[in-house]
């Protein structure tokens, strides 16, 4: 199934698979040994403290913007070949604000730079272990204070992280999910059924056989349709409108809604 987070999906005392937290992390270096170094570096820190971690290694800038993931925490080097770190991140700050970038580099000399693209972190190479352990336990705690649910999903041999919030809704094309997002469309296989059942308590409603819908970007509803704030708008079932006047209602109870 495509549905859940790479080795570390649950299940709870139903049976029934759980959405789960983990943190996903690139590591830029066009010097393999390096990146496979620092890679590990990561890994063992994480797994001492029990964090549950996705790491991927990019041999370019060019290689890391063209992935479709959307890491929380980016180790990148400066000098790299063609587009260089400084260069990377600069292009990705366009699509991707409030990620966390930590520089690495056998040089001082980019360190003014670092601040123009607002880095986290400029670490000196080789990398210092305990220096590592400390910038790394900084990253968590700010990765946690806009911590999200996600699902992780398999697309085109890759696998990508889909943020519940920024969702609009899933809709089913026969064998294939579509997620109708913040940023854009992800297409992955995967049955509906299954992932109505991931989303249970998660503000998700399935109006229709073909759509599953975030309650939390529902602007207003009439009997046939669900009008989000995006300005689509959403069929519902005949057979589903009741359920989800219930749901829609008491998700608006339970995040301020005034009734």
């Amino acid at each position: 199934m495509a549905v859940g987070c790479i080795g570390a999906a649950r299940k709870d005392s139903l049976g029934k698979r759980q959405v789960v937290k983990l943190v996903s992390i690139a590591v830029c270096d066009d010097e393999i040994v390096e990146c496979c170094d620092i890679a590990r570096k990561i890994k063992d820190v994480l797994e001492r403290k029990k964090v549950p971690c996705m790491i991927r290694q990019f041999g370019s800038g060019q290689e890391l913007l063209r992935t479709a993931e959307d890491f929380d925490i980016i180790f990148l080097d400066i000098l790299m070949q063609g587009l260089d770190g400084m260069q990377t991140a600069r292009i990705f700050r366009k699509k991707a604000f409030d990620r966390i970038i930590i520089f690495l580099s056998s040089s001082r000399d980019y360190v003014f730079e670092a601040y123009d693209v607002e880095a986290f972190q400029y670490l000196l190479k080789p990398l210092d272990g305990k220096k590592l352990e400390k910038v790394l336990e900084r990253a968590l705690l700010k990765t946690e204070s806009r911590s999200q649910e996600f699902l992780v999903v398999s697309k085109e041999r890759q696998k990508v992280k889909l943020f519940l919030d920024d969702i609009y809704y899933f809709e089913i094309r026969g064998r294939q999910i579509k997620a109708h997002g913040t940023e854009g469309n992800v297409t992955y296989y995967g049955k509906i059924g299954d992932l109505e059942l991931a989303l249970l308590g998660k503000g998700f409603y399935r109006c229709h056989k073909s759509y599953l819908i975030n309650l939390k970007h529902v602007d207003g509803y009439n009997r046939q349709e669900a009008f989000l704030d995006n300005g689509e708008g959403i069929v519902i079932a005949r057979k589903r409108y009741e359920g989800f006047c219930g749901e829609v209602l008491a998700y608006m109870r339970g995040h301020g809604g005034i009734l």
